[in-house]
């Protein structure tokens, strides 16, 4: 298992699976060990993933200064990575809350980002979030589902902060309840650093206006992919975020939820890698 030291002295891992060109793959949660991903629908075959774990989570270690887990301050973590694997640019992709470390990392670091895939990303850093209504609205598509009608409740519950968080509500989060959602809702919850999640969207992790800014000024192009029934973030509130960009397509993949590489890996894979693989020249960098 490969590892780098950060800036701070916290040894970090990450994991290389597939061949091809190397694309770094950060992973949502916030703060989940990046192994939920898997080969990401097959994109394996395509690409050589990088995927970090970040500091707290899977192989990583857990810092000494918890303030760190902050998602601004996760930025350095990305660049280091980059150093470590000789990459003078590099394409990204980033999942769920990922995303928003991905967007500060490109508005820091501009000129390292070749390509940029945000992948069912709610825009928490643009001061976009998901909200219940959008969530609540997404549910509701699912309405013939046979097991909606106990799971709704519980979701309407959860969101109105009523009650915890109820594992007969997780369908929602995926375009097809099966044996493969089903298997991978139940990966072990040491996944997941509670702690670190918590800190990951305290203050002053954002600025929206100076994000804006900075991404309006990205030369790289930018895929935006929701999921047609996902609820964070809903496709109109995706295609919202794309807007913020200079050179961003969105595309909705029909019948997907949160994790679109499980509901419909072939369809998944054709069009991220159609994104990474697009010729055409970079825009150049605004004045």
């Amino acid at each position: 298992m490969p590892t780098f030291t950060a800036t701070d002295g916290t040894e970090l891992a990450y994991h290389v699976r597939g061949e091809g060109e190397p694309l770094v793959v950060l992973p949502g949660g916030p703060m989940r060990a990046s192994a939920y991903l898997g080969d990401l629908g097959g994109l394996t075959a395509h690409r050589r993933l990088i995927l970090l774990d970040l500091r707290g989570t899977g192989d990583s270690a857990v810092p000494a200064d918890e303030g760190t887990y902050r998602c601004d301050r996760l930025v350095d973590d990305v660049e280091v990575l980059r150093a470590h694997m000789g990459l003078d640019h590099m394409d990204l992709l980033a999942h769920s809350a990922g995303g928003s470390l991905a967007m500060l990392y490109a508005a820091r670091h501009p000129e390292r980002v070749t390509r940029l895939a945000l992948i069912t990303a709610t825009p928490w850093a643009l001061g976009m979030p998901a909200t219940p209504e959008g969530r609540l609205a997404a549910a509701r598509l699912r309405k013939g589902e046979p097991w909606f009608e106990d799971a709704f409740p519980a979701f309407e519950a959860w969101l109105a902060g009523t009650a915890d968080f109820d594992p007969v509500f997780e369908p929602f989060f995926y375009g097809r309840w099966d044996a493969l959602a089903e298997q991978n809702s139940a990966l072990p919850d040491e996944q997941s650093n509670d702690e670190a999640a918590d800190l990951y969207f305290s203050e002053g992790a954002f600025d929206p206006p100076v994000l804006r800014a900075a991404l309006g000024r990205l030369p790289a192009p930018v895929l935006v992919l929701a999921g047609e029934l996902d609820g964070g973030p809903r496709p109109e509130l995706a295609r919202r975020s794309a807007e913020v960009f200079r050179n961003a397509e969105s595309v909705v993949q029909p019948g997907a939820g949160h994790y679109p590489w499980l509901d419909d890996p072939e369809w998944f894979v054709r069009h991220v890698v159609a994104f990474l693989d697009a010729g055409g020249a970079v825009l150049p960098s605004a004045e």
